[in-house]
Protein backbone atom coordinates (compact mmCIF):
# COMPACT_ATOMS: atom_id res chain seq x y z
CA UNK A 1 0.00 0.00 0.00
CA UNK A 2 1.44 3.36 -0.64
CA UNK A 3 1.45 5.79 1.81
CA UNK A 4 2.21 9.06 -0.77
CA UNK A 5 -0.77 11.22 -0.16
CA UNK A 6 -3.67 11.03 -2.12
CA UNK A 7 -4.12 14.92 -3.22
CA UNK A 8 -1.93 17.83 -2.52
CA UNK A 9 -3.51 21.77 -2.79
CA UNK A 10 -0.42 23.53 -3.62
CA UNK A 11 0.33 27.00 -3.83
CA UNK A 12 -2.72 27.94 -1.75
CA UNK A 13 -3.62 30.97 0.32
CA UNK A 14 -5.50 28.94 3.41
CA UNK A 15 -7.99 31.19 5.01
CA UNK A 16 -9.87 29.98 8.12
CA UNK A 17 -11.79 32.07 10.53
CA UNK A 18 -8.88 32.87 12.96
CA UNK A 19 -6.38 33.66 9.73
CA UNK A 20 -4.72 32.83 6.77
CA UNK A 21 -1.45 31.58 5.78
CA UNK A 22 0.33 30.61 2.31
CA UNK A 23 0.62 26.50 2.26
CA UNK A 24 0.56 23.32 0.52
CA UNK A 25 -2.57 21.29 1.53
CA UNK A 26 -1.73 17.84 1.84
CA UNK A 27 -4.68 15.23 2.05
CA UNK A 28 -4.33 11.52 2.83
CA UNK A 29 -7.08 8.87 3.33
CA UNK A 30 -9.75 11.68 3.47
CA UNK A 31 -8.10 13.99 6.39
CA UNK A 32 -6.07 16.89 5.98
CA UNK A 33 -2.37 15.07 7.13
CA UNK A 34 -0.36 18.33 7.07
CA UNK A 35 -0.01 21.97 5.80
CA UNK A 36 3.81 22.36 4.25
CA UNK A 37 5.04 26.23 3.87
CA UNK A 38 4.01 27.36 0.41
CA UNK A 39 7.71 28.64 0.04
CA UNK A 40 9.59 25.14 0.32
CA UNK A 41 8.52 22.39 -2.57
CA UNK A 42 5.08 20.53 -3.70
CA UNK A 43 4.79 17.48 -1.87
CA UNK A 44 4.69 14.09 -4.19
CA UNK A 45 0.87 13.26 -4.54
CA UNK A 46 -1.30 11.16 -6.25
CA UNK A 47 -2.97 14.35 -7.82
CA UNK A 48 -1.66 17.89 -7.35
CA UNK A 49 -4.30 21.15 -8.10
CA UNK A 50 -2.35 24.00 -8.10
CA UNK A 51 -4.65 26.88 -6.23
CA UNK A 52 -2.23 29.44 -7.38
CA UNK A 53 -4.10 33.16 -6.61
CA UNK A 54 -6.89 31.60 -5.37
CA UNK A 55 -8.11 30.83 -1.92
CA UNK A 56 -9.02 27.51 -0.34
CA UNK A 57 -11.74 27.74 2.75
CA UNK A 58 -12.92 25.03 4.94
CA UNK A 59 -15.89 22.93 2.89
CA UNK A 60 -18.81 24.82 4.56
CA UNK A 61 -21.28 23.57 7.63
CA UNK A 62 -25.27 24.12 7.08
CA UNK A 63 -26.65 23.47 10.07
CA UNK A 64 -30.14 23.96 8.95
CA UNK A 65 -31.69 22.18 5.84
CA UNK A 66 -34.77 20.23 5.30
CA UNK A 67 -34.60 17.49 3.15
CA UNK A 68 -37.56 15.34 2.24
CA UNK A 69 -39.82 17.21 4.80
CA UNK A 70 -43.35 16.88 5.08
CA UNK A 71 -45.42 19.59 6.61
CA UNK A 72 -49.40 18.63 6.07
CA UNK A 73 -49.89 17.96 2.69
CA UNK A 74 -47.14 19.19 0.98
CA UNK A 75 -43.57 17.07 0.89
CA UNK A 76 -40.80 18.87 -0.15
CA UNK A 77 -39.16 17.56 -3.73
CA UNK A 78 -35.72 16.44 -2.68
CA UNK A 79 -34.13 13.86 -1.32
CA UNK A 80 -30.67 12.82 0.25
CA UNK A 81 -29.17 12.44 -2.85
CA UNK A 82 -30.24 15.65 -4.63
CA UNK A 83 -29.72 17.90 -1.58
CA UNK A 84 -26.17 16.64 -0.80
CA UNK A 85 -25.28 16.78 -4.56
CA UNK A 86 -26.41 20.54 -4.63
CA UNK A 87 -24.84 21.25 -1.36
CA UNK A 88 -21.22 19.91 -2.68
CA UNK A 89 -21.77 21.87 -6.15
CA UNK A 90 -22.65 25.14 -3.90
CA UNK A 91 -19.14 24.01 -1.38
CA UNK A 92 -21.01 22.71 1.77
CA UNK A 93 -19.47 19.44 2.43
CA UNK A 94 -21.93 18.84 5.30
CA UNK A 95 -25.50 19.75 6.02
CA UNK A 96 -27.35 19.07 9.41
CA UNK A 97 -31.25 18.29 8.77
CA UNK A 98 -34.17 17.69 11.56
CA UNK A 99 -35.85 14.72 11.89
CA UNK A 100 -39.05 16.75 12.26
CA UNK A 101 -42.43 13.81 13.49
CA UNK A 102 -44.70 14.47 10.27
CA UNK A 103 -47.95 14.08 12.33
CA UNK A 104 -48.95 13.50 15.71
CA UNK A 105 -48.55 9.63 15.74
CA UNK A 106 -44.67 9.90 15.03
CA UNK A 107 -42.34 10.19 18.05
CA UNK A 108 -38.98 12.30 17.83
CA UNK A 109 -37.22 9.31 17.83
CA UNK A 110 -38.74 7.64 15.24
CA UNK A 111 -38.59 11.11 13.01
CA UNK A 112 -35.25 10.67 13.49
CA UNK A 113 -34.09 7.46 12.71
CA UNK A 114 -36.27 7.76 9.41
CA UNK A 115 -34.24 10.61 8.53
CA UNK A 116 -30.98 8.97 9.63
CA UNK A 117 -32.30 5.69 7.08
CA UNK A 118 -33.08 8.22 4.30
CA UNK A 119 -29.69 9.74 5.30
CA UNK A 120 -27.67 6.68 3.62
CA UNK A 121 -28.00 7.81 0.10
CA UNK A 122 -26.02 11.13 0.91
CA UNK A 123 -23.23 12.40 -1.18
CA UNK A 124 -21.92 14.68 1.73
CA UNK A 125 -21.28 14.02 5.25
CA UNK A 126 -24.81 14.56 7.41
CA UNK A 127 -26.01 15.28 11.34
CA UNK A 128 -29.31 15.32 12.21
CA UNK A 129 -31.33 17.56 14.83
CA UNK A 130 -34.26 16.20 16.53
CA UNK A 131 -37.71 17.86 17.24
CA UNK A 132 -40.34 17.63 19.96
CA UNK A 133 -43.93 18.89 19.29
CA UNK A 134 -45.89 17.36 22.09
CA UNK A 135 -44.47 16.49 25.31
CA UNK A 136 -45.09 12.93 27.23
CA UNK A 137 -43.99 10.65 29.88
CA UNK A 138 -41.77 8.85 27.11
CA UNK A 139 -40.10 12.47 26.19
CA UNK A 140 -36.90 11.90 28.48
CA UNK A 141 -36.26 8.69 27.15
CA UNK A 142 -36.64 9.68 24.03
CA UNK A 143 -34.01 12.36 23.89
CA UNK A 144 -31.40 10.06 25.59
CA UNK A 145 -31.85 7.61 22.74
CA UNK A 146 -30.99 10.41 20.80
CA UNK A 147 -28.39 11.36 22.09
CA UNK A 148 -27.00 8.04 22.06
CA UNK A 149 -27.18 8.13 18.25
CA UNK A 150 -25.36 11.57 17.75
CA UNK A 151 -28.24 14.00 17.71
CA UNK A 152 -27.54 16.27 20.12
CA UNK A 153 -30.09 19.00 19.77
CA UNK A 154 -33.46 19.46 19.23
CA UNK A 155 -35.75 22.08 17.41
CA UNK A 156 -39.10 23.33 18.85
CA UNK A 157 -41.08 25.60 17.01
CA UNK A 158 -42.80 28.29 18.84
CA UNK A 159 -46.15 28.94 16.13
CA UNK A 160 -47.88 26.80 13.20
CA UNK A 161 -50.19 25.11 16.00
CA UNK A 162 -51.70 22.24 15.60
CA UNK A 163 -48.43 21.03 13.08
CA UNK A 164 -45.63 21.78 14.49
CA UNK A 165 -45.93 23.90 17.46
CA UNK A 166 -44.58 22.92 21.52
CA UNK A 167 -46.31 24.84 23.65
CA UNK A 168 -44.06 26.71 26.70
CA UNK A 169 -44.36 23.88 28.87
CA UNK A 170 -43.02 21.22 26.67
CA UNK A 171 -39.95 24.11 25.70
CA UNK A 172 -39.85 24.49 29.28
CA UNK A 173 -39.19 20.40 29.98
CA UNK A 174 -36.93 19.29 26.58
CA UNK A 175 -34.83 22.38 27.67
CA UNK A 176 -34.11 20.91 30.89
CA UNK A 177 -34.02 17.69 29.51
CA UNK A 178 -31.15 18.65 26.71
CA UNK A 179 -28.96 20.53 30.09
CA UNK A 180 -29.01 16.90 31.35
CA UNK A 181 -28.40 15.56 28.10
CA UNK A 182 -25.06 17.93 27.41
CA UNK A 183 -27.54 19.20 24.32
CA UNK A 184 -28.66 22.58 22.16
CA UNK A 185 -32.38 23.59 21.99
CA UNK A 186 -33.04 24.98 18.77
CA UNK A 187 -35.71 27.56 18.62
CA UNK A 188 -38.26 28.65 15.70
CA UNK A 189 -39.23 31.75 17.39
CA UNK A 190 -42.58 33.33 16.15
CA UNK A 191 -45.35 34.72 18.91
CA UNK A 192 -47.88 32.40 17.84
CA UNK A 193 -51.16 34.55 19.27
CA UNK A 194 -49.90 37.39 18.00
CA UNK A 195 -49.55 35.82 14.02
CA UNK A 196 -52.45 33.94 14.15
CA UNK A 197 -54.62 37.29 15.41
CA UNK A 198 -53.09 38.97 12.73
CA UNK A 199 -53.30 36.45 9.74
CA UNK A 200 -56.96 36.24 11.10
CA UNK A 201 -57.63 40.25 11.09
CA UNK A 202 -56.10 39.85 6.90
CA UNK A 203 -58.21 37.02 6.09
CA UNK A 204 -60.94 38.90 7.47
CA UNK A 205 -59.95 42.02 5.50
CA UNK A 206 -59.72 39.87 2.02
CA UNK A 207 -55.50 40.51 2.32
CA UNK A 208 -54.60 37.10 2.94
CA UNK A 209 -52.81 36.64 -0.46
CA UNK A 210 -48.92 36.24 -1.25
CA UNK A 211 -48.68 39.89 -1.65
CA UNK A 212 -49.76 40.43 2.01
CA UNK A 213 -47.36 38.01 3.68
CA UNK A 214 -45.12 39.87 5.17
CA UNK A 215 -47.85 42.07 7.22
CA UNK A 216 -49.01 39.20 8.58
CA UNK A 217 -46.42 38.04 10.33
CA UNK A 218 -44.99 41.27 12.31
CA UNK A 219 -41.52 41.95 13.45
CA UNK A 220 -42.80 42.17 17.08
CA UNK A 221 -43.95 38.49 17.04
CA UNK A 222 -40.36 37.58 16.38
CA UNK A 223 -38.57 39.30 19.14
CA UNK A 224 -41.54 38.70 21.82
CA UNK A 225 -40.94 35.26 20.97
CA UNK A 226 -37.57 35.52 21.46
CA UNK A 227 -37.52 36.73 24.12
CA UNK A 228 -39.91 34.55 25.93
CA UNK A 229 -37.65 31.83 25.20
CA UNK A 230 -34.80 33.27 26.59
CA UNK A 231 -36.43 34.04 30.01
CA UNK A 232 -37.02 30.36 29.56
CA UNK A 233 -33.13 29.30 28.83
CA UNK A 234 -32.40 32.04 31.96
CA UNK A 235 -34.59 29.76 33.76
CA UNK A 236 -33.24 26.29 32.89
CA UNK A 237 -29.63 27.23 32.12
CA UNK A 238 -29.81 25.60 28.68
CA UNK A 239 -27.97 26.83 25.39
CA UNK A 240 -30.26 28.16 22.92
CA UNK A 241 -30.05 28.74 19.74
CA UNK A 242 -32.14 30.63 17.25
CA UNK A 243 -32.83 29.72 13.68
CA UNK A 244 -33.44 32.46 10.77
CA UNK A 245 -33.84 35.42 12.61
CA UNK A 246 -34.71 38.03 10.55
CA UNK A 247 -35.01 41.73 12.60
CA UNK A 248 -31.92 43.60 14.39
CA UNK A 249 -33.99 43.65 17.28
CA UNK A 250 -34.23 39.75 17.71
CA UNK A 251 -30.65 39.54 17.32
CA UNK A 252 -29.74 42.39 20.30
CA UNK A 253 -32.00 40.74 22.45
CA UNK A 254 -29.81 37.51 21.77
CA UNK A 255 -26.69 39.94 22.48
CA UNK A 256 -27.98 41.37 25.68
CA UNK A 257 -28.58 38.02 27.16
CA UNK A 258 -25.05 36.59 26.12
CA UNK A 259 -23.49 39.61 27.85
CA UNK A 260 -25.63 38.60 31.03
CA UNK A 261 -23.83 35.41 30.63
CA UNK A 262 -26.50 32.83 28.92
CA UNK A 263 -24.87 30.58 26.64
CA UNK A 264 -27.74 31.62 23.19
CA UNK A 265 -26.48 32.01 19.63
CA UNK A 266 -28.05 34.05 16.79
CA UNK A 267 -28.39 32.35 13.19
CA UNK A 268 -29.56 34.02 9.52
CA UNK A 269 -30.39 32.78 6.33
CA UNK A 270 -28.80 34.67 2.88
CA UNK A 271 -32.28 35.80 1.96
CA UNK A 272 -33.06 37.96 5.59
CA UNK A 273 -29.79 40.02 4.71
CA UNK A 274 -30.20 40.47 0.50
CA UNK A 275 -33.95 40.42 -0.26
CA UNK A 276 -36.63 43.01 1.44
CA UNK A 277 -40.15 43.25 1.36
CA UNK A 278 -40.31 44.35 -1.99
CA UNK A 279 -40.37 41.34 -3.54
CA UNK A 280 -43.96 40.43 -2.25
CA UNK A 281 -44.96 43.46 -4.81
CA UNK A 282 -43.43 41.50 -7.76
CA UNK A 283 -44.09 39.96 -10.42
CA UNK A 284 -43.52 36.48 -9.03
CA UNK A 285 -44.41 37.11 -5.71
CA UNK A 286 -44.50 33.41 -4.72
CA UNK A 287 -40.57 32.88 -4.87
CA UNK A 288 -40.19 34.64 -1.69
CA UNK A 289 -42.86 32.43 0.83
CA UNK A 290 -40.75 31.78 3.68
CA UNK A 291 -41.55 32.12 7.90
CA UNK A 292 -40.60 34.42 9.17
CA UNK A 293 -40.76 36.77 5.64
CA UNK A 294 -38.70 39.25 3.95
CA UNK A 295 -38.20 42.42 6.37
CA UNK A 296 -38.29 46.43 5.36
CA UNK A 297 -35.01 47.34 3.65
CA UNK A 298 -34.19 49.13 6.98
CA UNK A 299 -34.43 46.62 8.77
CA UNK A 300 -32.87 44.30 5.93
CA UNK A 301 -29.74 46.55 6.21
CA UNK A 302 -29.54 47.08 10.25
CA UNK A 303 -29.43 43.25 9.98
CA UNK A 304 -26.35 42.91 7.87
CA UNK A 305 -24.78 45.09 9.65
CA UNK A 306 -25.48 42.66 12.69
CA UNK A 307 -23.62 39.68 10.70
CA UNK A 308 -21.20 42.38 9.89
CA UNK A 309 -20.28 43.05 13.44
CA UNK A 310 -20.47 39.36 14.32
CA UNK A 311 -23.67 39.71 16.55
CA UNK A 312 -25.21 37.17 14.12
CA UNK A 313 -23.21 33.61 14.57
CA UNK A 314 -23.93 31.30 11.90
CA UNK A 315 -25.28 31.96 8.19
CA UNK A 316 -27.58 28.63 7.17
CA UNK A 317 -29.60 28.55 4.30
CA UNK A 318 -33.59 26.97 5.69
CA UNK A 319 -33.01 24.94 2.38
CA UNK A 320 -36.73 23.81 1.52
CA UNK A 321 -37.08 22.14 -1.63
CA UNK A 322 -40.54 23.20 -3.51
CA UNK A 323 -40.88 24.25 -7.14
CA UNK A 324 -43.29 26.88 -8.33
CA UNK A 325 -46.48 24.05 -8.55
CA UNK A 326 -46.76 23.90 -5.19
CA UNK A 327 -46.44 27.69 -4.31
CA UNK A 328 -48.96 28.26 -6.65
CA UNK A 329 -51.36 26.10 -5.36
CA UNK A 330 -52.79 28.52 -2.70
CA UNK A 331 -50.99 32.07 -3.87
CA UNK A 332 -54.62 33.28 -2.82
CA UNK A 333 -54.09 32.36 0.92
CA UNK A 334 -50.79 32.23 2.73
CA UNK A 335 -52.11 29.89 5.43
CA UNK A 336 -52.68 27.36 2.79
CA UNK A 337 -49.22 27.01 0.58
CA UNK A 338 -46.13 25.80 1.66
CA UNK A 339 -43.46 27.58 3.66
CA UNK A 340 -39.70 27.72 2.53
CA UNK A 341 -37.19 28.59 0.02
CA UNK A 342 -34.25 26.40 -1.86
CA UNK A 343 -31.46 27.57 -0.93
CA UNK A 344 -28.39 24.98 -0.20
CA UNK A 345 -26.10 25.56 -3.49
CA UNK A 346 -26.35 29.39 -3.48
CA UNK A 347 -25.50 30.12 0.16
CA UNK A 348 -21.89 30.76 -0.21
CA UNK A 349 -21.78 32.99 -2.89
CA UNK A 350 -24.95 34.52 -1.67
CA UNK A 351 -23.32 35.05 1.41
CA UNK A 352 -20.10 36.08 0.22
CA UNK A 353 -21.50 38.96 -1.85
CA UNK A 354 -23.53 40.18 0.80
CA UNK A 355 -20.78 39.70 3.86
CA UNK A 356 -17.80 41.29 1.80
CA UNK A 357 -19.79 44.26 0.23
CA UNK A 358 -20.27 45.74 3.91
CA UNK A 359 -16.94 45.11 4.54
CA UNK A 360 -16.33 41.72 6.45
CA UNK A 361 -12.69 39.94 5.62
CA UNK A 362 -12.99 36.56 4.27
CA UNK A 363 -12.16 35.28 7.77
CA UNK A 364 -14.94 36.56 8.88
CA UNK A 365 -17.20 34.58 6.24
CA UNK A 366 -15.44 31.81 6.73
CA UNK A 367 -16.54 32.03 10.45
CA UNK A 368 -20.52 32.13 9.03
CA UNK A 369 -20.63 29.90 6.62
CA UNK A 370 -18.06 26.83 8.41
CA UNK A 371 -16.21 27.37 11.65
CA UNK A 372 -18.92 28.59 13.88
CA UNK A 373 -21.32 26.51 12.26
CA UNK A 374 -19.25 23.58 13.07
CA UNK A 375 -18.28 24.54 16.89
CA UNK A 376 -22.11 25.60 17.68
CA UNK A 377 -23.58 22.61 16.48
CA UNK A 378 -20.29 20.35 18.18
CA UNK A 379 -19.36 18.82 14.82
CA UNK A 380 -16.08 17.25 15.04
CA UNK A 381 -13.65 17.92 12.47
CA UNK A 382 -15.41 20.08 10.27
CA UNK A 383 -14.92 23.91 9.68
CA UNK A 384 -11.08 24.51 9.76
CA UNK A 385 -8.04 23.89 7.81
CA UNK A 386 -5.69 22.16 9.97
CA UNK A 387 -3.97 19.08 10.79
CA UNK A 388 -6.12 16.28 11.78
CA UNK A 389 -9.31 17.52 10.80
CA UNK A 390 -11.89 16.23 8.00
CA UNK A 391 -10.29 17.08 4.87
CA UNK A 392 -13.47 18.94 3.18
CA UNK A 393 -12.12 22.12 1.22
CA UNK A 394 -13.30 25.14 -1.44
CA UNK A 395 -10.86 26.53 -3.62
CA UNK A 396 -12.78 29.47 -5.03
CA UNK A 397 -12.12 32.58 -6.07
CA UNK A 398 -13.42 35.70 -4.49
CA UNK A 399 -13.62 37.82 -7.55
CA UNK A 400 -14.89 35.43 -9.77
CA UNK A 401 -19.05 36.42 -10.52
CA UNK A 402 -21.83 34.54 -12.07
CA UNK A 403 -25.03 35.72 -12.53
CA UNK A 404 -27.80 33.12 -10.90
CA UNK A 405 -30.05 31.11 -13.72
CA UNK A 406 -32.33 29.21 -11.03
CA UNK A 407 -33.32 26.65 -13.91
CA UNK A 408 -29.50 25.71 -13.80
CA UNK A 409 -29.16 25.15 -10.53
CA UNK A 410 -29.11 21.31 -9.07
CA UNK A 411 -31.73 21.40 -5.99
CA UNK A 412 -34.48 19.99 -7.69
CA UNK A 413 -36.80 22.66 -7.97
CA UNK A 414 -37.37 24.83 -10.73
CA UNK A 415 -36.46 28.54 -9.10
CA UNK A 416 -34.33 30.21 -6.96
CA UNK A 417 -35.41 33.36 -4.89
CA UNK A 418 -31.84 35.02 -6.15
CA UNK A 419 -32.50 34.38 -9.56
CA UNK A 420 -30.92 36.68 -12.02
CA UNK A 421 -28.56 38.63 -9.58
CA UNK A 422 -25.08 38.80 -9.94
CA UNK A 423 -22.89 37.21 -7.24
CA UNK A 424 -19.04 36.40 -6.75
CA UNK A 425 -17.45 34.09 -4.61
CA UNK A 426 -18.49 30.61 -6.14
CA UNK A 427 -16.61 27.18 -5.74
CA UNK A 428 -13.90 26.34 -8.48
CA UNK A 429 -12.30 23.22 -6.88
CA UNK A 430 -14.77 20.85 -3.83
CA UNK A 431 -13.10 18.15 -2.13
CA UNK A 432 -14.85 16.23 0.61
CA UNK A 433 -13.68 13.65 2.92
CA UNK A 434 -10.72 13.77 0.21
CA UNK A 435 -12.68 13.21 -2.73
CA UNK A 436 -12.55 16.09 -5.81
CA UNK A 437 -16.06 16.07 -6.15
CA UNK A 438 -15.98 19.18 -8.50
CA UNK A 439 -13.31 20.54 -10.61
CA UNK A 440 -12.86 22.40 -14.06
CA UNK A 441 -14.47 19.07 -15.76
CA UNK A 442 -17.61 19.65 -13.61
CA UNK A 443 -19.30 17.24 -11.10
CA UNK A 444 -17.97 13.65 -10.29
CA UNK A 445 -20.70 11.95 -8.12
CA UNK A 446 -19.07 10.05 -5.57
CA UNK A 447 -22.00 7.83 -5.03
CA UNK A 448 -23.53 7.59 -0.89
CA UNK A 449 -20.32 7.66 0.38
CA UNK A 450 -21.80 10.96 2.67
CA UNK A 451 -21.07 9.54 6.76
CA UNK A 452 -23.27 10.25 9.22
CA UNK A 453 -21.77 12.11 12.21
CA UNK A 454 -21.91 11.68 15.93
CA UNK A 455 -22.14 15.09 17.77
CA UNK A 456 -20.35 15.54 20.60
CA UNK A 457 -21.88 17.07 23.83
CA UNK A 458 -22.65 20.57 23.28
CA UNK A 459 -20.23 21.93 26.70
CA UNK A 460 -17.82 19.32 25.92
CA UNK A 461 -17.41 20.65 22.88
CA UNK A 462 -17.28 24.38 23.27
CA UNK A 463 -14.97 23.59 25.79
CA UNK A 464 -12.58 21.59 23.54
CA UNK A 465 -13.07 24.31 20.96
CA UNK A 466 -10.61 27.15 22.30
CA UNK A 467 -7.22 24.82 22.72
CA UNK A 468 -7.98 23.27 19.29
CA UNK A 469 -8.27 26.72 17.53
CA UNK A 470 -5.07 27.71 19.05
CA UNK A 471 -3.20 25.07 17.81
CA UNK A 472 -4.58 25.11 14.41
CA UNK A 473 -3.79 29.08 14.32
CA UNK A 474 0.24 27.33 15.28
CA UNK A 475 0.19 24.76 11.81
Amino acid sequence: MSHQPQLVIANATVVNSHGRREAHVVVHDGRIARLVDAAGPVPAADRTIDATGKLVIPGGVDGHCHVAQVTGRFRTLDDYRTTSTAALWGGTTTIIDFGIPRDAQETPLAAALHKKELATESRCDVALHGAVVTWDETVPWQLEQLAAEGVRSVKMYTTNRGTTMADGDTILKVMREMVRLDGLTYIHAEHDPIIADCTAQHAEDGRIGIEHLHRTRPELAEEISVTETLAMAEYTGAPVYFVHQSTPGAVDLVSEARSRGLEAYSETCPHYITLDDSVYGSTFPEWFACCPPMRSPETVAALKERLVSGAIHTMSSDHSCYDLSQKRERTDDVRAMPHGLPGVETRMPVTFTAMTSAGATVEQFVEAFAAAPARINAVPGKGCIAEGFDADLVVFDPAEERTVNGAALHMGTDFSPFDGKALTGWPAVVVSNGRVVLDADGFHDPGAVGRFINRTGFRQHQSAAPEASRLAAAL
